[in-house]
């Protein structure tokens, strides 16, 4: 509809045709509405005239009143954009947020107040080629002032009725203080609250980066390396000086580190967590490269720190892993790096370990038994051989020795040094421990029934956790409960550490087996504390002497390069065994020596007044079978039969 307007002079214009009959039935008069509230200005018959025409301008002004007013109002910014991207109009909003005022923005090319960085170079033709109606980026604004303003940016292409392009339409809101807090979030995810290092988190971040390499070849690949630390007794810091302390050290700690290594070196020092930390190579020149950083950083936490009043000295241990990308995953590397960090600390501390593939070889597998010990006892992959205790003075056999082994279906029978200190470890020592007991003492009650007149006994070994993790007092009683063996028939091997752990308990528990009836054996005695004060005050029956006393007690003969120097062991050895054994008799104890492998060592063993032995020369370590034979052949008549 276009308005009335006054005509220049000119020529008539061409008549009107006359109205053709039913014409009205083929084409309806145009209804013309109010901008304002839509109402028709027309009733569909009649021309406007001029009292329409004054309430279309009348509404034609309302309306461009109040999108004028909305425009300038608004507290968000807006700019009219013409096709060449320079600003025919903006509201006070949009020259309020970069410090200037709306005239000296008209005309100025959009690019000068906004970073053109990841923008069209032409706004306007991009969105009439595209297709694209509008875009929204976060752009930088620049402020008159030189600082950055963050917004987020709207830009719309604005159409005449027909559906033209005139001109775009931005809308930018002010976002500074949301980055802001984003990148203070950020910053706080990616950081240690205590010590400002960069976390855990912000250093997978980096070792995944470093690891993601589109190099092929692992011949001239990307090398990574890792130097793992941990503080050497920081516990004990904590729990004396209290953890104020401890997290000021940590600080300062943080502080050294960041400063020996902020040089030009690429290298990333975060806190792992705890006390621990680690620096990152993710350009490594070998494994020489990352031994010396090992050193350096022990070199940097030597002197003495000054936290509090207190002057500190820590050490540290550190575990260091080198190798190519292309050989390891982020996952690998950390768990290698953390590996080889306790083997500082298990090969005595303040000292930097690099990784061994045979020695972390030897460690999976540990960890692989130790978690299969529990489920393997389920399954019943445990054995017991037994080993006779064989009488010096009779050669009868007295007892045996209960010793468990564990049939492992990959990697075969494993003798007791192989998982026991595994089950120690992981305390699956106990409801092991509780199932050789039982199984003992059911067949020492079998050979008992088998051969009531030799009343052997069968010893069992006790592991100290057995003490402070089971009431091994009941235990015990529910064993011989169940089997039925009188609890003279029992004897009970600990080791001198155990027995003398902190605390009265040991001393208590056993003591309550004693009062049962249960033998009591010192087992590698003279290998511990060697206390013979206790002897006097244990429920002790037995000591057994370790295989290094025996050892002298072989015959040199045969050697003669070595026979002076064996010869002044052998009577080392002989006056040190004989005079524990007459300590013993004095105190009414019986003498077991151990690794017993020859003749001669047996009788020189005898000699000395020892009482019982076991070894190989006697026999080795076999089914229940393999006794119950032993003690067929030794019965009287049996040879005459």
């Amino acid at each position: 509809m276009v308005l009335d307007e006054p005509r220049e002079p000119g020529p008539d214009p061409e008549p009107v045709p006359e109205a053709v009959p039913g014409a009205a039935l083929d084409a309806a008069p145009e209804v013309v509405l109010c901008p304002t509230c839509s109402a028709p200005l027309t009733n569909g018959a009649h021309p406007l005239g001029d009292e329409g025409t004054d309430r279309l301008l009348a509404a034609l002004r309302a309306s461009e009143s109040r999108f004028r007013a909305a425009f300038c109002d608004a507290v968000i910014g807006m700019a009219l954009i013409d096709p060449e991207d320079r600003i025919i109009e903006v509201n006070p909003a949009f020259a309020a947020l970069i410090g200037r005022s709306v005239g000296e923005l008209v005309r100025t090319h959009l690019h000068e107040i906004i970073d053109p960085e990841g923008m069209p170079h032409r706004l306007f033709p991009e969105l009439v080629d595209s297709g694209r109606e509008r875009f929204r980026v976060e752009k930088q604004l620049k402020h008159r002032e030189g600082r950055t303003v963050w917004s987020k940016v709207t830009v719309s292409l604005i159409r005449d009725s027909a559906g033209r392009p005139l001109y775009t339409l931005a809308l930018v809101e002010d976002i500074t203080e949301q980055r802001r807090l984003g990148d203070r979030l950020e910053y706080q995810a990616l950081h240690d609250p205590l010590t400002r290092l960069p976390n855990r988190t912000s250093f997978f971040e980096r070792l995944d980066a470093a690891c993601l390499t589109g190099d092929p070849a692992p011949v001239n690949g990307r090398r990574v390396g890792v130097c793992y630390l941990d503080l050497d007794g920081f516990a004990a810091i904590n729990e004396t000086l209290g953890h104020h302390i401890g997290d000021q050290l940590l600080i300062a700690v943080a502080t050294r580190l960041r400063r020996g290594f902020s040089g030009h070196e690429p290298h990333l020092v975060a806190r792992m967590g705890g006390d621990e930390f680690a620096v990152l190579v993710t350009d490594s020149a070998g494994s020489e490269q990352l031994t010396d950083l090992a050193a350096r950083i022990l070199a940097l936490l030597e002197r003495p720190f000054d936290v509090a009043g207190h002057r500190l000295v820590i050490t540290a241990s550190v575990g260091v892993v080198e190798r190519s990308v292309h050989e390891t995953t982020p996952t690998d590397l950390v768990k290698d790096a953390d590996a080889t960090l306790y083997w500082s600390k298990a090969d005595g501390r303040a000292r930097w370990t690099l990784y061994d593939p045979d020695r972390g070889a030897h460690q999976l597998t540990r960890q692989l038994l130790a978690t299969a010990l529990r489920p393997a006892l389920e399954r019943g992959e445990f054995t017991i051989e037994y080993q006779p205790l064989v009488g010096l003075a009779d050669g009868a056999v007295h007892g045996a020795e209960a010793l468990v082994r564990w049939r492992h279906p990959r990697y075969g029978t494993l003798s007791p040094d192989r998982f026991i200190p595994l089950a120690e470890e992981s305390g699956a020592i106990v409801p092991l421990g509780k199932w050789v007991l039982e199984e003992s003492c059911r067949q020492a009650r079998q050979w008992l029934t088998e051969f009531p007149e030799t009343e052997m006994f069968v010893s069992v070994n006790l592991a100290a956790r057995q003490i402070w993790d089971s009431d091994i007092v009941a235990d015990v009683a529910r064993a011989l409960e169940r089997t039925g063996l009188p609890a003279r028939l029992l004897q009970l091997e600990i080791t001198e550490s155990a027995l003398l752990g902190p605390g009265g308990r040991p001393l208590q528990a056993l003591q309550a087996l004693a009062d049962m009836g249960v033998r009591i054996a010192i087992d590698d005695f003279g290998t511990g504390y060697s206390n013979l004060a206790y002897l006097s005050r244990l429920p002790v029956h037995v000591l057994k002497l370790d295989g290094t006393f025996i050892e002298g007690f072989r015959d040199p003969a045969g050697r003669p390069d070595h026979q002076e120097s064996d010869g002044r062991r052998t009577d080392a050895d002989e006056q040190i065994v004989g005079a524990m054994v007459q300590l013993a008799h004095t105190l009414g104890l019986t003498v077991t020596a151990e690794g017993i492998e020859n003749a001669a060592q047996a009788e020189r063993l005898r000699l000395t007044g020892c009482d019982t032995a076991q070894g190989w020369y006697f026999a080795r370590p076999g089914e229940a079978e393999l006794v119950a034979a032993i003690l067929r052949d030794a019965r009287p008549g049996r040879n005459e039969r």
